[in-house]
């Protein structure tokens, strides 16, 4: 009988929550970053981890691949069956499979949207089968949330560099505006997403917590460069909550338009010159 990859793992004795941090050490990261390689929410990790809550299948594969092990030997279980072969010579892609999956689902939802994306696109993208890539995401809304936060973390990543350099808050603020500028081909597939996302989110209870921690998320950050920048003399005194949620709904309009309207219409230029007028005139000390 073929097994459901979503299905929960039971470890009453411990055994294999014990090999996943032998794991984690043996890679000498930080859990929230062990939890980004292998594309799972960290706070499920953390569960998983003390014992609150079980591993899927498709977890344990994902931790497997990135083990560079056999999930039925990370199972304790040497008769346990191995995923699908693949066709052709095996080649564990860069990063692994799991991440090879993720991200050409994000660029195939960037130019096709979720609805029109197959799972046999994916494989076919990876060359590789749809079993195998049934067998790391079990369902299309895994697969969905896993494009997101690869997204998002992603995205976070950048900001995190680029506030790390910049010399004041108002530097702070302009390099997150230029992030969310969607210039490159990257930051519009981000986007594309981003959008995909939305729609989603009308319509499922998962994917709609997925979307509000991540919206919370961001809107903190811009919230609390605000209040560094009134802190530092930079800003003029504004309501940093209030103030993050005008700019990033302003952010939000300006970008739907520039990915959705003629070339010729809102531009990416355009869009960027709008947030900095904003800016100026809201936030600029006197």
């Amino acid at each position: 009988m073929k097994e459901d990859p979503g299905a929960r793992v039971a470890d009453e004795a411990g055994a294999l929550t014990e090999r996943v941090r032998q794991v984690i050490d043996g890679l000498g990261c930080s859990r929230r970053e062990f939890a980004r390689r292998i594309v799972m929410d960290p706070s499920k990790l953390s569960r998983s981890l003390s014992g609150s809550r079980r591993f899927t299948v498709a977890e344990i594969v994902r931790i497997a691949d990135i083990a560079g092990v056999d999930a039925g030997r990370l199972l304790g279980s040497p008769e346990r069956p191995a995923p699908p072969q693949e066709r052709g010579p095996a080649h564990v892609p860069e990063g692994g499979r799991p991440l090879q999956i993720v991200r050409e689902t994000v660029r195939l939802i960037a130019e096709h949207g979720f609805h029109e994306v197959r799972v046999a696109d994916i494989a076919a993208a990876c060359g590789t089968s749809t079993a195998a890539v049934h067998y790391h995401f079990p369902g299309r809304d895994e697969l969905l949330e896993a494009a997101v936060r690869w997204c998002m973390d992603e995205d976070t990543a950048r900001r995190a560099a680029g506030l790390a350099e910049a010399t004041d808050a108002r530097a702070e603020l302009l390099h997150l505006i230029a992030l969310q500028t969607p210039r490159t081909a990257q930051q519009r597939r981000q986007w594309l997403v981003w959008l995909d996302l939305w729609a989603q989110a009308a319509r499922s209870t998962a994917v709609g917590r997925l979307h509000e921690h991540y919206y919370r998320q961001w809107r903190t950050t811009v919230a609390d460069v605000l209040r560094r920048g009134v802190t530092q003399g930079v800003f003029r005194p504004v309501d940093p909550e209030s103030t993050a949620l005008r700019l990033t709904a302003l952010i939000d309009g300006l970008a739907t338009q520039v990915l959705a309207t003629a070339p010729d219409s809102t531009t990416p230029d355009t869009m960027h010159t709008a947030l900095l007028a904003f800016v100026t005139s809201e936030l600029a000390a006197d």
